[in-house]
């Protein structure tokens, strides 16, 4: 149980100070008073200026990319007006074209000089403007054959037109600028007179709180010193340590606390032990889980069928594909593989696959080369692939075709994994996406995918894992995010 200090006021650290502060009041009280008197409007003047540029600088850097990127996505059909809101990349234009109508009227009813106000007119009207060529996209996305027209209205109107945005917003920069420039002027002639005045007091205050301050540190030094020990001993792995401090004052305190810190680190060390054991005995599970033996023994069948068909170069280009496979799902023990090695296993697993599933499988494979650099956790893609075989394609009773993808994007590496399978009803994927969150042990269907979110959530992030979507009739989408790590 660690021991608790009560503070006596008359010797604390905060009093100490407010002695302190006290016997310089009286002349930092008129300098105050003097620079607030000079000062005030300018500062006034300053923040609003600087709150106007901050404002128009955020949109003069932002807008007029995310206005393009987002109706070209709506032109070439990536999204739709209705569903654009689900896509965490992208910004619906009408609310992007509101929001930057709202900032700057509030910042039209404030700004005072000419030059600025008028470029903020200007803006405005090209804002409508804008808004209204949003509009005739919008009207042609509801006829056929209109993306000819789309495109050559972003080339000929939406572009230019996001680019005068842009020109009407750093136009209107430059003028809050200026008015800046001139408000410094002013503010330099009176730092001239009052820098005179402070040199005199700073002098004098300056002794005073040189003597005070070493008598106030001279009280908390020792105390410091062994909270320096303490967490020295805590950065090498030693987290028994405590701190032996004895002062009544804040360091006290601050000594209990860093006290309690330490216990709750040991804590959470165990913690974490404990849950890098529960992340081992997933990965053993999920190896189990993958290299079973049906998969094996239906393998091996279909080589000898295949021997027995005379037809050898298949069956050797299956051994081959099987030796992969297996060679890479082990992996000599490695938790982490590069990008390309996981694309050679599931294409060994396709390749297979399609052997046994000639009339029922197509698949792509479409993993941008400068991916193959980065690591990912090994198995990762092989059970949603396998998913969307045995709960998408075989359901069919057709031909189906599984595409795995992948790309990066602002750091981040984006896998797909589509199959045009039978897809799922809406409270069956509902359930599926509450069943992936939860630890594996909890789950009751969808382990593979569980497994696959847990470990990656568990390695890199929260803010990392997988993602759903499906519809009946129209297949299954499972895409997976984690960081491009070398």
């Amino acid at each position: 149980m660690l021991r608790k200090h009560t503070q006596r006021a008359g010797f604390s650290i905060k009093n100490k100070l407010i002695m302190l502060m006290m016997v310089v009041a009286v002349p930092f009280t008129v300098m105050i008073v003097y620079l607030i008197y000079a000062l005030h409007n300018y500062s006034s003047a300053y923040d609003r200026i600087v709150s106007n540029m901050t404002v128009a600088n955020s949109y003069n850097l932002n807008f007029k990319e995310e206005m393009d990127e987002s109706l070209y996505k709506l032109v070439v059909g990536s999204v739709t007006f209705e569903t654009i809101g689900e896509d965490n990349s992208l910004q619906d234009p009408y609310q992007l074209i509101a929001e930057l109508r709202s900032e700057f009227r509030n910042l039209m009813s404030i700004t005072t000089d000419g030059e600025s106000r008028a470029w903020l007119q200007i803006l405005m009207r090209d804002i409508d403007t804008l808004e209204d060529r949003v509009d005739d996209i919008r009207d042609n996305l509801e006829t056929e054959n209109s993306y000819d027209l789309n495109i050559e209205m972003l080339d000929n109107n939406i572009y230019i037109m996001t680019e005068l945005v842009q020109d009407d917003i750093q136009y209107y920069i430059y003028y809050q600028t200026q008015s800046m420039e001139h408000l410094t002027d002013q503010l330099n002639t009176r730092v001239d007179t009052f820098a005179l005045f402070c040199v005199v007091i700073l002098a004098l205050l300056m002794l005073l709180a040189v003597v005070m301050t070493v008598t106030i540190v001279t009280g908390i030094i020792r105390p410091i010193q062994e909270l320096s020990r303490v967490t020295r001993q805590v950065s090498q792995g030693d987290f028994s340590a405590r701190a032996q401090v004895d002062s009544d004052d804040e360091v006290g305190v601050l000594a209990n606390s860093v006290n309690s810190m330490t216990e709750s680190i040991e804590e959470l060390v165990q913690k974490i032990k404990e849950d890098e054991r529960k992340m081992r005995r997933a990965d053993l599970r999920l190896l189990q889980e993958q290299i079973n033996p049906h998969f094996l023994y239906n393998t091996l069948d279909t080589i000898v069928w295949l021997i027995e068909g005379h037809d050898s170069d298949k069956a050797v280009n299956m051994v081959m594909s099987l030796s992969k496979f297996f060679r890479l799902a082990l992996s000599k023990g490695r938790e982490y593989i590069t990008i390309q090695e996981e694309e050679m296993h599931i294409k060994s697993y396709l390749e297979i696959q399609q052997v046994r599933y000639q009339d029922i499988l197509e698949y792509e494979i479409q993993i941008a080369p400068e991916l193959y650099q980065y690591k990912i956790l090994k198995l990762t893609l092989q059970p949603l692939v396998e998913n969307s075989l045995y709960h998408g394609i075989k359901y069919k009773r057709a031909k189906g075709t599984i595409r795995v993808s992948g790309e990066l994007i602002d750091g981040k590496v984006h896998f797909k994994v589509q199959d045009n399978g039978v897809g799922m009803e809406p409270e069956e994927l509902e359930k599926l996406r509450g069943e992936i969150v939860k630890p594996c042990k909890d789950t009751e269907k969808g382990f593979g995918l569980a497994n696959v979110n847990e470990r990656i959530r568990m390695n890199f992030g929260a803010e990392y894992g997988m993602y759903i979507d499906s519809a009946v009739g129209e297949g299954t989408c499972v895409e997976i995010v984690i960081p491009a790590v070398v």
